[in-house]
């Protein structure tokens, strides 16, 4: 049994008759009589930058306090909701969360993992009982996880000492190796996350950065992080960190949205990610990255959720254009000369997000293909990857994408459309159907008990 679409976007371009199995890609296919037939299908893409516990505040910073809000009032409000979270209350929100990211298109998450030891700060029994609760969560829903223990020991640069609303996420070098152990033991990919130049010293970053993995950290989000960095090194976050530690192309730099025009190039051409959470960044009053100038310097890039106060795949990639509009005040900043913008901008993300994620393009070009010779054999066979049915398909029907094709059905459901997702498949296994995630309604239940009691 297979998926057939009448056309898909594959490898970068549209191909019409599409035919996916667990064995590969095939284009100008015919169905068999037991392939699921659907009109449009996408990759799905990857999310980058998840904090999933933080889908049970949504909404309820949005009532401006005594004075000016800005992101440090926000995180206030965010540690009093961590304070009560138990192992099952961060399961449930995070499968809740998970459920919605499928429902939008995403089909792989990056969780930036920080809430790891009891309300009181001592560690569980298993040193990896939150770390476990997130893998729980994925599994429930079937997303894909890139799980991404995050080092936490400080509250401020220079090693300046943590404050008591930090004491869930701390840790020493010795006791976070042995929590990306255990962690590694929950899902099959894990790297590690050093919060930011703020919660580690340069001599702890270089002592768990040979754990391996796919490196994520915060970086250059806030104005005052840039100047407070500036006071303790004499250099803003991201110069210090190119110009300190190896970061290359297995490095992700969360957000990194204030950069000078040295910075900008510099990143791009060390081949990291940038891990752009446009809705959170609107969200929180960040500030706008310059993307334009990051991809005409060749720079990769890659969307996440982020505080998930909103989960749409669309929407980020939407906003993350919207925003550069404004600054400039032209129209399709983003896209090449004479090409899509939805296009432009869902290739960026589907390349750099695997990039980020540590996992297989979700297609390789028939020269690089461990079978091309079955390719020779078989023009229209693409390879076999272990992520080929990460899929999505849109809804023909949708008034948004009526009579729409090739890269107009990507700027159509980025830019116009509402909900145009139908169904999702992860790893060939269909998760999402009629736009409904196949275990929403009790993944709903669990998650409003939860609420319910954090909220009381």
């Amino acid at each position: 049994m297979g998926i057939w679409f009448e056309t898909a976007w594959v490898d970068g371009e549209w191909a019409s008759r599409v035919r996916v199995t667990a064995t590969g890609v095939e284009t100008g296919a015919d169905p068999l009589p037991t392939d699921e037939r659907h009109a449009i299908g996408v990759p799905g893409l990857p999310n980058v930058h998840s904090h999933a516990f933080q889908r049970g505040m949504a909404g309820l910073a949005e009532a401006r306090g005594p004075g000016s809000d800005d992101f440090w009032s926000w995180r206030e409000l965010m540690y009093r909701f961590v304070d009560r979270l138990s192992p099952d209350d961060l399961e449930a929100i995070a499968a809740q969360a998970y459920a919605e990211m499928l429902e939008s298109g995403f089909t792989r998450v990056g969780e930036f993992h920080y809430l790891h030891h009891a309300p009181d700060g001592h560690a569980y029994a298993d040193p990896a009982e939150m770390a476990a609760r997130i893998a729980a969560a994925a599994e429930d829903t079937g997303i894909g996880l890139t799980l991404l223990p995050v080092f936490y020991a400080h509250g401020g640069f220079g090693g300046a000492p943590a404050g008591e609303a930090q004491r869930r996420f701390l840790n020493t070098p010795d006791s976070f190796a042995k929590l990306v152990e255990s962690a590694r033991d929950l899902t099959e990919i894990v790297g590690i996350a050093p919060h930011s130049l703020r919660a580690v010293t340069p001599d702890e970053l270089r002592a768990i950065l040979p754990l391996g993995g796919p490196v994520h950290i915060h970086i250059a989000e806030q104005m005052k992080e840039v100047r407070d960095c500036l006071a303790w090194s004499g250099k803003r976050p991201v110069e210090w960190l190119l110009s300190e530690m190896p970061v290359g192309r297995d490095w992700t730099l969360v957000h990194a949205t204030h950069l000078t025009d040295t910075e900008c190039t510099a990143l791009a051409n060390s081949g990291a990610v940038a891990g752009l959470c446009p809705i959170t960044e609107a969200n929180l009053g960040d500030g706008l990255f310059p993307a334009a100038a990051f991809l005409d310097a060749g720079g990769a890039i890659g969307v996440g959720s982020d505080s998930n106060v909103r989960i749409d795949a669309a929407e980020e990639l939407r906003l993350l254009e919207y925003g550069q509009r404004l600054t400039a005040r032209a129209r399709n900043v983003l896209a090449a000369p004479g090409r899509s913008t939805g296009a432009r901008l869902f290739e960026a993300a589907l390349n750099g997000g695997n990039q980020s994620l540590a996992i297989p393009s979700v297609f390789l070009r028939k020269q690089e293909s461990r079978i091309a010779s079955d390719a020779a054999d078989n023009p229209g066979l693409l390879p076999s990857q272990e992520h080929n049915g990460d899929w999505v398909s849109l809804n023909p029907n949708d008034p948004a994408l009526a009579n729409r094709s090739g890269d107009a059905i990507l700027d159509s459901w980025i830019f116009a459309a509402r909900t145009p997702i139908d169904c999702v498949w992860r790893n060939g296994v269909k998760l999402v159907e009629n736009g409904r995630h196949i275990h929403a309604n009790a993944i709903a239940t669990r998650y409003r008990h939860a609420l319910a009691r954090l909220l009381a």
